[in-house]
């Protein structure tokens, strides 16, 4: 019995709530920098808890991809190819463990809880309040963020290279339409 060429509807359902949910995020970063101070509170109060929401969702997204195998690579992709996905999808799931970390860790340091969309608050982790290293935490998060802005690039530029190069239906592998191929 073959394996399918297409991801579970639950990994489609994980791939994509997450890629809003980063996009969303780092526009929510972006506004925040240019708006008047209560503004961007009220944005970084919501940058906040849809990162913590991110690390939930890519933590189930890790649980069932360690149950669901997920489909095999095409066969005709050359080494290098095979070798930069994983290495891109390996890099995407260390920031979107991690981002989220940092920066409950950064605001930790400042002394701050992370309230999580008015349904509970995640209390600061039991650190001292080192506002030097509640900065460079935050610096470290941004420089991140950016790193995770040029996989995503990357990640949608190879996806170009599928359906319009390779014309290899890759995309459709993430879809509950179309024809992937093997």
């Amino acid at each position: 019995m073959t394996q399918s060429r297409r991801y579970s509807g639950v990994a489609m359902l994980l791939h994509w709530l997450i890629a809003v949910a980063v996009i969303v995020n780092w526009r929510l970063a972006e506004a925040a920098e240019n708006a008047v101070r209560s503004d961007a509170i009220a944005y970084m109060a919501n940058h906040k808890a849809t990162g913590i929401t991110i690390l939930a969702l890519t933590l189930v997204r890790l649980a069932w991809r360690l149950v669901h195998r997920p489909p095999p690579l095409r066969d005709g992709m050359a080494a290098w190819e095979k070798a930069l996905s994983r290495t891109v999808h390996i890099a995407f799931y260390i920031l979107l463990v991690a981002l989220p970390l940092i920066g409950w860790a950064a605001e930790s340091y400042e002394g701050h809880t992370v309230d999580i969309w008015g349904l509970f608050t995640l209390p600061a982790l039991p650190v001292g309040e080192n506002e030097a290293l509640s900065h460079t935490l935050e610096e470290i998060h941004g420089t991140g963020g950016t790193v995770m802005l040029a996989l995503i690039a990357l990640h949608i530029i190879g996806m170009l290279k599928h359906m319009f190069i390779d014309k290899d239906g890759n995309l459709w592998r993430m879809l509950p339409v179309g024809q992937p191929r093997g």
